[in-house]
């Protein structure tokens, strides 16, 4: 009777943290929600322009990190599966495989920016994107993958944070609460997987379908 009752309190614990995830992920949707607006409003009202916008992106560099991000999920599920069966030390190892990930994430994305300056697709009084006859329109698409990019990217950077602090917890408490956590922190994770999944497909292939 004790130890049911013990539980119900850690089980009602539990709960909690998923529905408090859950909300929070659903306040960050509607975050990204005026961003994915925009872009839709300028994919149809300026459809030429964004499509040629769109097939200067690189579309190798967006594909590498749609694999890596996708990767480093799988990383978070099988860290999960390997805690939640008392393998401890290889669900660490697997965590440091899900930061190298995000962190390679990161560093393509960078130098696809670093790309991007030189070839003047940086919104501002230097922009110019060759082909495209409404330049105007042509930068709104950057200044709309910009933005959605880099807050995706802040987004990843709190994520690798949360797993390199998850990871420390497991080695420090070995009980039923640092499962717990790896499992809210891996909701989040996949979070990220999810944005990057619908502006992998609005940034870099919707131009070259049309």
């Amino acid at each position: 009777m004790n130890a049911q009752a013990a539980e119900r309190p850690e089980a009602y614990v539990d709960a909690r943290a998923r529905l408090g995830m859950w909300v929070f992920l659903g306040s960050e949707i509607m975050f990204f929600g005026p961003v994915f607006f925009a872009y839709l409003y300028g994919r149809y009202t300026w459809s030429q322009a964004f499509a040629t916008a769109s097939r200067s992106t690189s579309l190798l560099c967006g594909t590498v990190n749609t694999a890596v991000l996708l990767t480093s999920s799988l990383g978070v599920a099988i860290a999960l599966l390997l805690a939640e069966r008392g393998a401890r030390e290889q669900a660490r190892r697997a965590l440091n495989a899900v930061v190298l990930l995000g962190l390679a994430f990161l560093l393509i994305k960078g130098y696809e920016y670093r790309q991007d300056w030189h070839e003047h697709l940086v919104p501002g009084p230097s922009f110019h994107l060759e082909g495209a006859a409404n330049q105007a329109a042509a930068q709104l698409f950057y200044f709309v993958y910009f933005f959605s990019t880099l807050l995706h990217a802040l987004h990843l950077i709190i994520g690798i944070g949360l797993v390199l602090y998850c990871r420390s917890y497991l080695q420090r408490e070995p009980g039923h609460k640092a499962v717990r956590r790896l499992e809210i922190i891996g909701l989040y994770w996949h979070f990220v997987d999810i944005i990057w999944i619908f502006l992998y497909p609005a940034l870099y292939l919707a131009g070259r379908a049309s």
